[in-house]
C-alpha cells in the first residue's frame, strides 16, 4: 500500500500536516486544532495539526474503486437479527433494561489495496451530504474514517455544551410510531442524567424534544440536551460521563452495554463511537455520533471496508421491522460506495443497481 499524507476533513476545512497523536483526553483542553475519533470499544485517537484551512471541494487524487455490489456480507443475517431483538424483549420483560440498540456491521473486500478514504468521502459529501460528514486519514494510526452522520454527539463552546439525539427513523414523517417517540423519550433521560453529571446543578435544559427533521432517504425524530459544564470538568470529564453516546447503547446504558457485548458478533470500532475535532486555543469542538460511517480496515492483510447499522429495541419493537429500518439506514449508503464512477458505469448497470440496491443492506 502506498501510504496517503494525514489529513482531516470536517465541513469546508481541511487539517494537514500531522504534529502529533495521544490517547489522552485531557490533550483537548491544552492548545491546537485535534482530530478525534473515539471507537465504540473505547480506543481514544486524538491527533493534533498544524494546518487548518478552508479548502474548496476538488477532485480527490484517486479516484474511489468500491466493493462489488453483491460482496457485502453482514455480522448479523436477517435470522440472527430477529433472534437478538426477541431476546432484548425477553430481557426488558425481566427488567434488566429498558431499550437497546442492537447493530450489525456489515464488510465487503476494497479491490483496490491503496483505496483513498478521502476519495470516498467527497463522493458521500457529493450523494449524500449530512450535517457532520467528515473525514480523518491516519493510515499509520488505524484510522481511515468517512462518515455522513446527521447527529451530534457533542458540541462544546466554552462551558455551554449540547448533544443531540436521534432515535425514531422512517421513510416519512407519517410513518414514525409511538414507539418511535418513547425510545426518544427515553433516551433524552438519559442523556440528560449524561450531562447532569458534569454540568451545574439545574442548568441542562432540552431546547428541543421529538423534532422530525428530513434526511436523504428518511426522516428521524431528533431531540437536543443542552448544559453548563462546571469549571472543574472538561473534556476528560465529559468523555468519561457520556461515552458511548446514549442513542446507540440504551438504557440504563450499563444493562444494555451488557446486553451488546452478549449478542453482537462483530465489535463496531469507530461506528457508535464519536468522531469530530476540538480547537483547544478557541475551546470549542464538535463531535458526530459515528452513524452511516465508512471505515476501511487492513488488520486482516487485504483491506475491506466497513459500515455498521443498527436499531433501537423495546418491548414495543417488531423484530422484522427493526431489521426493516437497518436495511433503510443502509441501502442508499452501501449503493453510493459500491457503485462505479461516472465515466465506468451505463445506463443498463445503472438499472441494475437500482433493482439490485435494496439487497445491498440484507445479506
Amino acid at each position: 500500500m502506498r501510504e496517503a499524507p494525514p489529513l482531516a476533513r470536517f465541513g469546508s476545512f481541511l487539517a494537514t500536516e500531522l504534529v502529533d497523536v495521544t490517547d489522552d483526553p485531557a490533550a483537548l483542553d491544552s492548545s491546537g486544532w485535534w482530530a478525534v475519533v473515539a471507537d465504540f470499544e473505547g480506543r481514544l485517537l486524538c491527533a493534533r495539526f498544524a494546518t487548518v484551512r478552508r479548502a474548496p471541494a476538488e477532485p480527490p487524487a484517486r479516484p474511489w474503486h468500491g466493493p462489488a455490489p453483491d460482496a457485502w456480507r453482514s455480522s448479523l443475517d436477517r435470522a440472527g437479527y430477529l433472534a437478538a431483538v426477541a431476546e432484548i424483549r425477553a430481557r426488558i420483560a425481566s427488567g434488566e433494561v429498558y431499550q437497546a440498540n442492537l447493530c450489525r456491521v456489515l464488510s465487503a473486500p476494497l479491490p483496490d489495496p491503496d483505496a483513498d478514504i478521502d476519495a470516498l468521502h467527497a463522493r458521500l459529501a457529493g450523494r449524500h451530504p449530512a450535517r457532520h460528514a467528515g473525514c480523518v486519514r491516519l493510515p499509520a494510526h488505524g484510522a481511515e474514517i468517512a462518515t455522513a452522520s446527521p447527529e451530534l454527539y457533542l458540541r462544546r463552546t466554552g462551558d455551554l455544551v449540547e448533544s443531540g439525539p436521534i432515535k425514531g427513523t422512517a421513510r416519512t414523517p407519517e410513518l414514525l410510531l409511538p414507539k418511535d417517540r418513547a425510545e426518544n423519550v427515553m433516551i433524552v433521560d438519559l442523556v440528560r442524567n449524561d450531562l447532569g453529571a458534569v454540568c451545574v446543578p439545574g442548568s441542562v435544559t432540552v431546547p428541543q424534544l421529538l423534532g422530525v427533521e428530513d434526511y436523504p432517504g428518511l426522516v428521524h425524530l431528533v431531540s437536543r440536551v443542552a448544559g453548563r459544564l462546571r469549571p472543574d470538568a472538561g473534556w476528560p470529564e465529559l468523555l468519561a460521563h457520556t461515552f458511548p453516546p446514549g442513542s446507540v447503547t440504551g438504557a440504563p446504558k450499563s444493562s444494555a452495554l451488557r446486553v451488546i457485548e452478549r449478542l453482537e458478533t462483530a465489535p463496531r470500532g469507530p461506528y457508535c463511537g464519536g468522531v469530530g475535532w476540538v480547537d483547544a486555543d478557541r475551546g470549542v469542538g464538535e463531535l458526530a455520533v459515528g452513524i452511516r460511517t465508512f471505515w476501511i480496515d487492513r488488520a486482516a492483510g487485504r483491506p475491506h471496508l466497513r459500515f455498521g447499522a443498527g436499531a433501537g429495541i423495546t418491548w414495543d419493537s417488531d423484530p422484522a421491522g427493526e431489521w426493516a429500518e437497518t436495511v433503510l439506514k443502509a441501502e442508499r449508503l452501501l449503493r453510493v460506495a459500491s457503485e462505479p464512477g461516472e465515466s465506468e458505469e451505463t445506463s443498463t448497470n445503472a438499472r441494475r443497481r437500482s433493482r439490485d440496491g435494496a439487497d445491498l443492506a440484507g445479506r
